[in-house]
């Protein structure tokens, strides 16, 4: 679906910001730049073989590739003066006044009303959750435990032993089901909770840090709607705690850089925590954000 003159009323909003063609491209580049910084290593092995096990997941676990992180967004209520003759005015989502452009609020609430509305009830209610910080990231080790084979090329810390040891001396208590899932099955049931995609509005919490990471996928799926520096703020979010989700799992990445976070010893445990409570903080500002990015759009949402 391409921008287009728009049949469907515009959202009732109040005085609408106006970029300058000026102001407007400015911004774009300045995000545009941004984002290649962050994809920078992706594009430079693609093609080539070689992976890296803690920044491609972003790419690959997200299936969202560099050219989405580069498309600038405005977010709605903001028209791009003389814009309608630029490559934009064809993008899905979008709609076309004169020569001017911007997001089709309306229209894209319309088509997609339940999934924003689901969307920001969940950031909503994750972010006015307590947090736990109980986890340790022992999620990995379960994706491990008593498996011969790994999803990594990573070689363990730990002889597989010793690794499985430290799974049984924890009790695991993993809230988000998309971690969840890859337990290996002689994990599954050393997790004392039960997390679903459907109990998911009732599980998930800022303590997390795959719901952390999650906020770009959130984001992502808002679409036009989320400005596109709010986007690259929940991407960076995400890259950082993936480092930490990484650090802290039985894998030595110490060839790539990446000093272990040894949980199995109280040291690690306390340096883990510390961080995962900043990323928590730094999340919940991250999911305030995105709901109010799609606030009083949608008829019975959470504003």
């Amino acid at each position: 679906m391409s921008a287009r003159v728009s049949t469907v009323p515009a959202a009732t909003v109040l005085s609408p910001t106006v970029l300058s063609p000026a102001e407007w491209r400015a911004l774009e580049r300045q995000h545009q730049e941004r984002a290649d910084r962050y994809s920078s290593g992706w594009r430079q092995r693609a093609g080539t073989g070689q992976t890296h096990p803690v920044e491609d997941f972003l790419f690959t676990y997200y299936p969202n590739r560099p050219g989405l992180l580069r498309r600038w967004n405005p977010g709605a209520n903001v028209v791009l003066a003389k814009a309608a003759e630029t490559a934009r005015a064809s993008w899905t989502g979008y709609r076309i006044d004169g020569a001017d452009v911007s997001v089709d609020a309306a229209a894209l609430v319309q088509a997609k009303g339940p999934s924003i509305r689901f969307i920001a009830s969940l950031l909503d209610v994750t972010a006015n959750r307590e947090a736990s910080f109980g986890c340790f990231g022992l999620h990995e080790w379960a994706m491990v435990y008593r498996q011969g084979e790994h999803r990594h090329e990573a070689p363990l810390r730990l002889s597989q032993r010793e690794t499985d040891a430290v799974v049984e001396g924890h009790r695991i208590g993993c809230s988000h089901f998309d971690a969840f899932r890859f337990f290996t099955p002689d994990a599954v049931g050393l997790n004392r909770l039960r997390p679903t995609r459907e109990n998911q509005p009732a599980t998930e919490q800022p303590g997390c840090l795959h719901a952390g990471m999650d906020v770009y996928k959130w984001a992502v799926k808002l679409g036009p709607l989320v400005p596109g520096e709010l986007l690259l703020d929940a991407f960076g979010l995400a890259a950082r705690i993936r480092e930490l989700d990484m650090q802290a799992s039985p894998y030595d990445l110490t060839a790539w850089g990446y000093e272990p976070v040894a949980i199995e010893t109280p040291d690690g445990k306390a340096e883990y925590v510390r961080r995962q409570r900043g990323f928590a903080e730094e999340g919940n500002a991250l999911r305030r954000r995105l709901v109010g990015a799609v606030s009083g759009l949608v008829p019975g949402d959470v504003s």
